[in-house]
């Protein structure tokens, strides 16, 4: 009878043990389903913002219309990282939020289990979370956006007839001209009721066309052909204009010139900015190894923040929980500005803030458990 009061009866043991098991089974269960919601949320936010962006710049004639999806999956792709680990902030978060509302934290602490037994469930959930994010931060967010950046430049190469777009007036890259299509008809490289505007030595010229279609000489030279139209020329103030039909008027289309330039640092390898060590580099290098690390240290944030004070109100918690997760954030943004600008060293921007937030983990650890004890230790009235 004594040993089984004081737990060494092996049947309690194995009781409490399995208690344990179900207890970590259920919160990573939760912290799942949780996590899905999150990130689906999150996911959808993020691509129709993007998307809406896009469209926009379509319209202007920024980018090929047609190139619309590719630039949102690259996009998609860059962002995992960030929205990942907001994922995983607010999953744990929540979850061991609506513990302690519902009276279940209660539960646990009666049945002998202390707030550091949270710890072990969190990390089981948060690490693989933490290696994907590392994963992405390190490799495919760069090189999600070189193809965004490439797939931009290869549009910018092209001639400023083959960018034009259905119903938008397209200006030229030097503003000499300016292009106007109603309608692509079937084939991408006939247009319909076309207009052309361009100003060269003082004189205006206006040129209206039935049909157009591009043309490419056997020496490779570009021309927009337009047929069954007119031509009107003039000097602006001056009411002496020079109208003329045609059946066939070519313009010559000059390719511009594709401009290479040098690689982003968002698309820059992780691996070229280890071997180049430039301040910009190395700031672009904390930001990336910083977005895992904060993801680690969030996820352990998130133990001592989820605590419910009924007497403080319910959402307290949550507005300080975004409050740090905000103030972290920009702290990193800092540190790497900082060490682009050579006002703090590599080594320094790479660690300060992280172990300034672990030292706010102790300190919200500290008082949690301080707490805890007191309240075992107040006899209930």
């Amino acid at each position: 009878m004594n040993d089984a009061v004081r737990g060494n009866d092996p049947r309690v043991s194995a009781a409490r043990a399995s208690g344990r098991h179900l207890f970590q089974q259920g919160l990573l269960r939760e912290f799942a389903t949780s996590g899905i919601a999150t990130f689906l949320v999150l996911l959808a936010i993020a691509l129709t913002t993007t998307l809406v962006r896009y469209l926009q710049l379509a319209a202007r004639g920024r980018i090929d219309p047609e190139q619309v999806l590719a630039l949102l999956g690259f996009a998609a792709f860059y962002l995992l990282p960030v929205l990942l680990s907001i994922t995983l902030f607010i999953s744990v978060l929540m979850t061991l939020t609506r513990s302690y509302r519902d009276s279940e934290m209660v539960v646990w602490f009666s049945s002998g289990l202390g707030l550091t037994a949270w710890i072990r469930p969190v990390l089981a959930f948060a690490l693989p979370m933490v290696g994907t994010i590392a994963l992405l931060s390190l490799l495919l967010s760069p090189w999600a956006s070189e193809k965004k950046d490439e797939v931009r430049r290869q549009f910018e190469a092209r001639s400023d007839v083959s960018q034009i777009t259905p119903g938008v007036f397209r200006e030229s890259r030097r503003g000499e001209r300016v292009f106007f299509v109603e309608e692509v008809l079937g084939d991408q490289n006939l247009v319909s009721n076309v207009f052309v505007s361009s100003s060269k030595r003082g004189v205006n010229s206006v040129v209206v066309a039935q049909k157009g279609f591009r043309e490419t000489m056997p020496n490779g030279d570009a021309f927009l052909v337009l047929v069954n139209g007119r031509q009107y020329e003039g000097v602006p103030g001056s009411a002496e204009y020079r109208v003329s039909r045609f059946e066939r008027y070519a313009v010559r289309v000059e390719e511009a010139e594709q401009r290479l330039g040098a690689a982003s640092l968002s698309s820059t390898p992780t691996l070229e900015l280890l071997r180049t060590h430039t301040p910009q580099n190395r700031g672009e290098l904390v930001w990336r190894i910083g977005l895992p690390l904060s993801a680690f240290v969030l996820s352990l944030l998130a133990i001592p923040l989820s605590f419910v004070n009924p007497r403080a109100g319910r959402s307290l918690n949550l507005v300080l929980a975004i409050l740090i997760y905000m103030t972290y954030n920009n702290l990193l943004s800092i540190s790497q500005a900082w060490i682009v600008q050579g006002r703090l060293s590599f080594l320094v921007g790479l660690v300060a803030v992280h172990l300034g937030m672990l030292l706010l983990l102790a300190l919200l650890f500290f008082r949690r458990l301080t707490l805890f004890s007191v309240f075992r230790l107040v006899p209930r009235p």
